[in-house]
C-alpha cells in the first residue's frame, strides 16, 4: 500500500503534518542501520547523519523538502540487495530553496503542533498557545493570515501575496513614522490606481489583520499630569487622580482616555525570539561560538560578563537565559525633558518592573553580612555572593525617632508639579523648588 504524503505540502504547524512527519520518521529509522539517519532537513540537506530527535525537530522547525516524493534515500523501494541513490540535484536545490519567510512568519507567531491533540502534554495546554492553535481563536487567526497568506495581490502576481504585501507597507509606516490616516490616504490611491488588486478597504482593516499576528502593545491609562497609572487591581478602577484629581477620561461617553501608556510586554518577545527558527540560534550564540583572538566584540567578551557568570553560575549554566541591558538615559514619555518631571520615569517603568520581578522570580541581599557575628563564615565567602569578602561593622542602630527626623523632610511625590500659586517668572520658579524638594535625598544616600 503506497504511503500517503500529501502532509508534506501542509502548513509545519498542522495535525496532518505532525502525524506525517511521524510516519516518515518511523518508516526512515525502520530501514536505518543503525540510530542515525540522514537528515533531509535544508540546513543538514542530506549530507548530516542525526538520531530522531534532532531530525524530527529540524523538520518541524523547517520543511520537509517538497520534491523529496520518494524516500530512497531513506529505504523507499529498495530491495536488499540495492544500493541508496543520492538525490537528484532538484531535489537538494528544493530543501535549500523552498522556504516560504510567510510561512515561517506564521509557524513562529503560532508556534508548533508536534504532536497528537489527545497526546498534548497538560503544562504546554496551561499556557494557552497550542490549546488556543487547535481549538480557540488562534486557529481561526492561523487559518485566515494563511488564506491572505496563499491568496495573490493581483492575479498573475508571484512576488506579493495580500499579507506580504500590508506587512511591507506596515514596515515602512513605522519606519517612516507615518500616520494611520496618511496610509489610510494611500491605500485608497492604490486602490483607486489598481482596481484588481486586493488592498485592505482602509489602514484599519489592515491593521486588524496584522494584529492577529500577536506581539502587540497593551493600553494603561494614565494621569495627565503623570502622577499614576490606573493599572492593577488598586487602582484600574479608580475614576480619578490620587494626586491631582483629575479624571482619567478625555471623554467617558466614548471611553477616551486623557492619556494612554502603551507598553509592549517584555514575555512574548522574549518567548518569541526562542520561537522564531532565524532568531532562536543567536539566542544562544554567546555560549556556542568562542572568541580565541582575546578582542571584545560581544559584551560576552567582558570582564563585566565574565564577572556575573561567577556570581550566578546556575544561571550562567544554561545558555537560554537572557540577560537585558536597560538603559533610562533620556527617558522621555511625552516629549518632556525637564528635570521638573523626573519622577515619570518610577510610574511609566512600573509594568516593566513588575515583569522583570517575575522573570528573575529571586531576591537578593547585598550588604547584608555586616549584621552578622564578625567570625561568621559567610563573612569571608566570596563566591557565594557579590564577589568580596565582608569586613565592614554592622551600621549603627537607628531608634525610630532617629529615622524619623532623618525622613521628616522628605516629599517625593509623582507627577508633574502643581499649578504654582504665584505666576511671575521668579515667584514660579520658586514654588517648583518647594513641591518638587530640591534638598531630597539621593539614592546613593540609601547604600550601605
Amino acid at each position: 500500500m503506497p504511503i500517503d504524503k500529501s502532509w508534506i505540502s501542509k502548513p509545519r504547524n498542522t495535525i496532518e503534518y505532525a502525524n506525517g512527519l511521524n510516519e516518515f520518521l518511523e518508516f526512515a529509522f525502520g530501514h536505518a542501520n543503525g540510530l542515525v539517519i540522514k537528515c533531509p532537513c535544508s540546513k543538514c540537506g542530506f549530507n548530516k547523519w542525526q538520531i530522531r530527535d534532532v531530525v524530527q525537530e529540524h523538520l518541524t522547525c523547517s520543511t520537509f523538502p517538497q520534491n523529496y516524493q520518494t524516500w530512497y534515500m531513506h529505504g523507499e523501494g529498495l530491495s536488499g540487495n540495492e544500493s541508496v541513490v543520492v538525490p537528484s540535484a532538484h531535489v537538494i536545490e528544493d530543501v535549500i530553496e523552498s522556504h516560504n519567510p510567510m510561512e515561517d512568519m506564521l509557524n513562529d507567531a503560532f508556534g508548533f503542533v508536534g504532536h497528537h491533540d489527545d497526546h498534548i502534554d497538560e503544562g504546554t495546554q496551561d499556557d494557552g498557545v497550542q490549546d488556543d492553535m487547535l481549538h480557540g481563536e488562534g486557529n481561526t487567526n492561523f487559518d485566515a493570515l494563511l488564506k491572505d497568506n496563499n491568496e495573490p495581490l493581483y492575479e498573475g502576481c508571484t512576488k506579493y501575496s495580500k499579507l506580504s504585501f500590508m506587512l511591507k507597507l506596515y514596515h515602512i509606516k513605522c519606519m517612516c513614522r507615518m500616520s494611520d490616516k496618511a496610509m489610510t490616504m494611500i491605500l485608497n490611491l492604490l486602490k483607486d490606481a489598481f482596481e484588481h488588486a486586493k488592498f485592505p478597504n482602509s489602514f484599519y482593516e489592515a491593521k486588524n489583520v496584522i494584529n492577529k499576528l500577536g506581539l502587540n502593545y497593551v493600553k494603561i491609562p494614565a494621569c495627565p499630569k503623570d502622577c499614576m497609572l490606573y493599572w492593577g487591581e488598586e487602582n484600574e478602577s479608580l475614576e480619578e487622580c490620587k494626586r491631582c484629581k483629575m479624571s482619567k477620561w478625555k471623554d467617558k461617553d466614548k471611553k477616551q482616555y486623557a492619556k494612554i501608556l502603551r507598553y509592549f510586554p517584555l514575555k512574548s518577545r522574549l518567548q518569541r525570539l526562542f520561537m522564531s527558527s532565524k532568531t532562536t540560534e543567536s539566542m544562544t550564540w554567546h555560549a556556542s561560538e568562542d572568541n580565541q583572538d582575546g578582542l571584545m566584540r560581544h559584551p560576552r567578551d567582558s570582564e563585566a560578563w565574565k564577572a556575573f557568570d561567577v556570581l550566578h553560575p546556575e544561571f550562567a549554566n544554561d545558555p537560554r537565559n537572557v540577560r537585558l541591558g536597560l538603559a533610562s538615559d533620556g527617558f522621555n514619555p511625552f516629549g518632556t525633558m525637564s528635570t521638573s518631571y523626573r519622577n515619570d520615569i518610577d510610574v511609566y517603568l512600573q509594568p516593566l518592573i513588575k515583569e522583570l520581578k517575575e522573570l528573575w522570580g529571586k531576591y537578593s541581599f547585598m550588604g547584608h553580612r555586616r549584621f552578622l557575628h564578625k567570625e561568621h563564615r559567610f563573612r569571608l565567602s566570596h563566591s557565594l555572593f557579590d564577589g568580596r569578602t565582608e569586613l565592614r561593622e554592622a551600621p549603627e542602630h537607628l531608634s525610630g525617632s532617629d529615622i524619623f527626623k532623618q525622613v521628616e523632610g522628605i516629599n517625593v511625590t509623582f507627577g508633574k508639579p502643581l499649578e504654582p500659586t504665584d505666576t511671575s517668572k521668579r515667584g514660579r520658579g520658586k514654588n517648583v523648588l518647594e513641591v518638587v524638594g530640591a534638598e531630597q535625598w539621593k539614592k546613593e544616600k540609601y547604600i550601605f
